[in-house]
């Protein structure tokens, strides 16, 4: 367990990451999206409010984080809309938004970057930000 209440790496209960090709028309995911540089501009345009977890495996913060994230687009779905970008396989779009730090958080806002975080933050705090993000 981690200062956040959460298991390091992968858990049993996850459920399985969909790319955006496999997500029905009109619906919105309850687990993170997995991008790619291929789709990353068709995930952001798509959904009002999206938040990219850009990641690594050998990142061990990246993986205090993603048990976060998995729960908030459960707890979010049909508000929020998480995917994960693994920089390692897809730097075109690192190198676009200026990722020099993982784990970082891209949100957008109907396509738009509205907001940018490094590091671990508590779950909570996170959702507050994110709802936030909502009201506006």
């Amino acid at each position: 367990m981690n200062l956040f209440g959460k298991q390091f790496g992968t858990s049993k209960k996850e459920k399985k990451h969909v790319t955006l090709s496999e997500l029905e028309k009109g619906t919105m995911p309850d687990a993170p999206l997995t991008i790619s540089d291929a789709d990353f501009k068709n995930v952001v345009a798509r959904f009002p409010l999206v938040v990219i977890d850009c990641w690594a495996a050998w990142c061990m913060p990246c993986r205090m984080l993603g048990p976060i994230v998995e729960d908030l687009a459960g707890e979010l779905k049909g508000k929020v809309v998480f995917g994960k970008l693994d920089v390692d396989e897809n730097r075109d779009s690192a190198l676009a938004y200026g990722i020099r730090s993982i784990p970082t958080l891209l949100i957008f806002k109907n396509g738009q970057l509205i907001d940018q975080m490094v590091g671990v933050s508590p779950k909570e705090e996170l959702k507050r930000r994110l709802e936030g993000f909502l009201d506006e």
